[in-house]
């Protein structure tokens, strides 16, 4: 059984610390994520929960130091009878929650490892069952663990992860995600990440006469009733599926991933920032070496009034606010791209002069 114990403490903290970091990468992406799980529940639920939304980013920041933090005092013994009370009640939520988005396919991507591993809900939810099992070891065992450093130690080990990781977090918001793992990142050719890689194979699974099969050719002999299909090599499939640019009725989805352009996003007009908007103002002007455009999600008649309100002479486009959202984590925020190859990304907060965006292209 002490074995099992052991196991159970730093196979959690060590699993608590790595999704905690992974989230105080990307705080925006979290928050997102919150704010989605937020709509569906004061949907389905009972409609108090939208008074979270305007707090998603702090919960976020909040929810993901809490489990960094958790991690380390796990592992190093910190107040096993909190610890363990705390662990106890976020894992049962949790799981609450992933059975939930799973058994009602609300929300098809649980974010508990944020955009560096991806889960289907039904995944998260069986993630969730094992670490509710062996949280309960430790709820059972909580007085049996040993603290590995003496009480002082143990504060400032535990004080110190929650004031870093703050800071860290509080810092990925005011400029961008220290590594980016989403499909937009600097040097990634976006037009071969729209493509398949190699044909996509599928498993047709069927029935008939109470039996199930499978075939690798959808049947063609009479009597078989369709159940699903199974994607077979899903590592080939397209990584972005959803990237369209337009304007009335045209589409420049093409234009937008040739030539050099540089791109302001503005995901909602309301949401926008104005900190840095002389400077996104100055990257409009005419340049030989780049064309500006601005993307939003925002409506034609907001926009019109915004951009005219804030002097932004370039031409706009419309895309899908979630898509945006992707692209960059600022409202607004900075895309440099090349022959859809992207460049550089920056937060209104580091927006660039024309001249620094003039020495990148230069240095290709």
């Amino acid at each position: 059984m002490k074995i099992i114990k052991e196991f159970a403490r730093y196979a959690v903290g060590a699993l608590f610390i790595f999704s905690g970091l992974i989230k105080v990468n990307d705080p925006v992406g979290t928050q997102i994520k919150l704010t989605e799980y937020f709509e569906v529940f004061a949907s389905d639920i009972a409609p108090f929960f939208e008074w979270f939304v305007p707090a998603a980013l702090f919960l976020s920041v909040f929810l993901s130091v809490l489990e960094v933090v958790l991690g380390v005092a796990l592992i190093i013994g910190y107040r096993m009878k909190l610890t363990s009370w705390v662990l106890l009640a976020m894992i049962v939520f949790f799981t609450f929650l992933t059975f939930y988005s799973a058994y009602f396919n609300k929300v098809t991507d649980c974010g508990c490892f944020g955009d560096a591993i991806k889960l289907t809900p039904w995944e998260s939810f069986y993630k969730d069952i094992i670490l509710l099992v062996l949280i309960g070891i430790i709820f059972w065992k909580r007085d049996t663990y040993s603290p590995l450093l003496n009480a002082k130690m143990q504060e400032i080990k535990v004080a110190g992860s929650a004031f870093f990781f703050s800071v860290f977090a509080i810092y990925a918001i005011e400029h961008l995600p220290y590594i980016d793992f989403r499909a937009y990142k600097v040097d990634n050719h976006l037009p071969s990440l729209m493509t398949n890689s190699e044909p996509l194979k599928y498993v047709y699974i069927m029935e008939k006469d109470g039996e199930t099969f499978e075939f690798e050719n959808y049947p063609s002999e009479g009597g078989y009733e369709y159940v699903a299909a199974r994607l077979t090599n899903p590592d080939a499939a397209a990584k972005i599926t959803d990237l369209s640019v337009w304007q009335g009725d045209n589409d420049y989805t093409d234009e937008l991933l040739s030539g050099t352009k540089l791109v302001i996003i503005v995901h909602q007009v309301e949401k926008t920032s104005l900190d840095e908007i002389d400077r996104l103002r100055n990257l409009t002007f005419d340049n030989p070496q780049y064309d500006t455009w601005i993307l939003t999600s925002s409506g034609y008649e907001k926009f019109e009034a915004f951009r005219h309100e804030n002097q932004l002479a370039a031409p706009y486009f419309f895309a899908d606010a979630t898509v945006l959202k992707t692209m960059v984590r600022s409202n607004p925020g900075v895309l440099l791209l090349k022959d859809g190859t992207v460049l550089a990304k920056w937060h209104y907060n580091d927006t660039p002069l024309a001249d620094d965006v003039v020495e990148i292209l230069n240095r290709q």
